[in-house]
């Protein structure tokens, strides 16, 4: 067994009709819908009715799905603590996140799943707020779930363009085929476990740098490089001393990740009327050239391309989050798809329950050795 067939490389673990990920064209299909088509003109809410098709009783429409998912949020606040602030103010936020999450019940009813996908929101929102040692906001039932997460953030009505660029960001990041985190829900899923539980099991995978807890990185890159004049240089440093370019790369995509794209058009559409700071971007744009000139010469048999951390970080950043913030956003996306991959696994009614090779020694080896 080598290094790829242990990282289960090009092995199928499930059939599903909720994405496809194409790394040889660069394209994201989710649900027969194109993520070009659905990063520029959906609303989260679109995304999760999407998903969920076929996989709950009594499904409203996304009109429909809003309205619940308002009353969700309110829901998940109600379980606050008087003393959450104090304790969890001290935890990474996507600890502190995961610690809320796990006061909510498991099942596997429609009422789980929304609890599930309405609380990151407030729950992120809530946990920034704490760290700057301010009260969390109530949720207002009467706007849609971007809106009310930038809301409850900073403590007043987001601008249209602000709601827009978070909404394709949601949107972007909410199903990407069989990665670490989704697979990591389906499993616990298939042991008949809950909703809760696989959703537990999705953000405990997405913590990890080599998954979720990449983006911030990509801006300490950009404070470090400082100018664009100095990019190259700060660059070609970097790769000389083995370092990883944060944003650049994808396991699975050998040309441009797609969601970078969108991503890249959102921040545009935001503009600087929505928080984007000009000069930031030109440097993130000669950051972004420099790099991909420096990967094709010193590793020309590789496929580097720009990936989605590369953009979140810069879009994420200009609506106000903090990056050590930027994993639980990306939860607040990817539930919606963490639920649906359950559901999902749920309605199969099989266990994983892949084989291993054993490759530790004899017991006839083990012994003679302890015997020395």
């Amino acid at each position: 067994m080598n290094d790829d067939e242990d990282g289960l490389e090009g092995v199928v673990a499930a059939r599903t009709v909720l994405s496809e990920v194409d790394g040889a064209a660069g394209r994201l299909v989710i649900r027969g819908h194109s993520l070009d088509d659905m990063a520029r003109h959906w609303r989260y809410e679109d995304a999760v009715a999407l998903l969920f098709q076929g996989f709950f009783d009594s499904l409203p429409d996304a009109a429909g799905l809003r309205v619940a998912l308002a009353r969700a949020r309110r829901e998940a606040f109600e379980r606050l603590q008087p003393n959450d602030d104090a304790v969890l103010r001290m935890l990474p936020p996507i600890e502190a996140v995961r610690a809320l999450l796990a006061r909510l019940p498991d099942g596997d009813d429609l009422a789980t799943a929304l609890r599930l996908v309405a609380a990151p929101a407030v729950y992120t929102a809530a946990v920034m707020r704490w760290r700057l040692g301010v009260q969390a906001l109530a949720p207002d039932e009467t706007l849609p779930q971007a809106a009310d997460m930038l809301r409850m953030l900073h403590s007043r009505a987001p601008a249209e363009a602000q709601v827009a660029a978070l909404d394709t960001y949601l949107v972007t990041v909410c199903d990407h085929g069989l990665n670490a985190s989704t697979f990591a829900a389906r499993v616990v899923a298939s042991t008949g476990a809950g909703l809760a539980s696989a959703v537990l099991a999705g953000i405990s995978a997405l913590k990890g740098p080599l998954h979720g807890g990449a983006p911030g990185p990509v801006l300490d890159a950009l404070d470090a490089i400082g100018t664009g004049a100095n990019a190259r240089a700060w660059l070609e440093n970097a790769v000389a001393n083995g370092e990883r370019l944060m944003g650049f790369g994808h396991r699975i995509y050998r040309v441009r990740d797609p969601r970078a794209d969108a991503l890249k058009g959102a921040l545009r559409r935001l503009g600087a009327e929505g928080g984007v700071n000009a000069a930031r971007i030109e440097l993130a744009e000669a950051a972004e050239q420099a790099a991909l000139a420096i990967l094709r010469e010193k590793k020309p048999g590789r496929a580097l391309e720009t990936n989605v951390e590369f953009y979140t970080a810069l879009l994420l950043e200009a609506l106000g989050f903090g990056r050590e913030s930027f994993t639980c956003v990306f939860a607040a996306g990817r539930v919606g798809g963490w639920v649906a991959h359950a559901r999902e696994q749920v309605k199969k009614g099989r266990l994983i329950r892949p084989q291993s090779v054993y490759v530790g020694p004899a017991p006839e080896e083990a012994g003679a050795a302890l015997a020395h």
